[in-house]
């Protein structure tokens, strides 16, 4: 019976701070740089231009650590989760009960996933955010807390080879557990840079929801 009044008041706390609005009114409304939110129907990822005047994310990011290696890429999308969602998990038909227990009780270790794009398309699952420079810097600075580091400042690369031509994964900060998710990571981001974003979401849909 507790179990049961536990998973009512967390979908009912989901529901309602989901569709509270924080940001509404962006203070600095200078479209100067262009970022996206994208979806795959469970996670965000925050996507990023590689290289403009503020920050080459390829410095430390490095198109060396994806199998491509394709250098033309131009965007970078960054998502933040359970290391072993990430690494055991790249279908759902692999989930295991272990890793979704370690996940959602705090029991396992968080990893960021870098994504490289030549080019990206809006959709219902891909939306455009224009901010300004200072806001887009706000965000290189939360992303950039977010990576473990090594004592010479790169991130610390993770050896991964279940997922794609253009994937990267690097060991982060914070663990993932049942009230901070990988979308309530890029529910901060957005909070961070002062974009609209839900009071407190676990899901996708309470990000977008504010953007339909």
């Amino acid at each position: 019976m507790g179990l049961v009044v536990f998973v009512v008041l967390y979908l009912l706390s989901a529901l309602i701070l989901s569709n509270i609005k924080v940001n509404s009114d962006d203070p600095d409304p200078k479209e100067e740089v262009t970022i996206y939110i994208k979806t795959n129907g469970v996670h965000t990822d925050i996507v990023v231009p590689i290289n403009n005047e503020f920050k080459d994310w390829s410095e430390k990011i490095q198109f060396s650590h994806i199998k491509s290696q394709d250098s033309t890429m131009q965007y970078i999308g960054f998502g933040w989760g359970d290391k072993g969602f990430y690494l055991n998990t790249p279908e759902w038909a692999d989930l295991k009960f272990s890793t979704a227990f370690n996940a959602a009780f705090y029991l396992g270790t968080s990893a960021m996933h870098a994504t490289f794009y030549k080019q990206i398309r809006e959709s219902e699952n891909c939306v455009k955010i224009k901010i300004s420079k200072a806001e887009y810097q706000k965000l290189i600075a939360y992303i950039e807390t977010s990576f473990q580091y090594d004592k010479d400042g790169n991130p610390l690369l993770i050896n991964a080879t279940t997922y794609g031509q253009n994937d990267s994964f690097y060991e982060a900060n914070r663990k993932y557990h049942l009230f901070y998710t990988c979308n309530t990571w890029a529910n901060n981001a957005l909070k961070a840079s002062g974009q609209k974003a839900a009071l407190w979401t676990p899901s996708d849909k309470g990000i977008f929801c504010h953007y339909q």
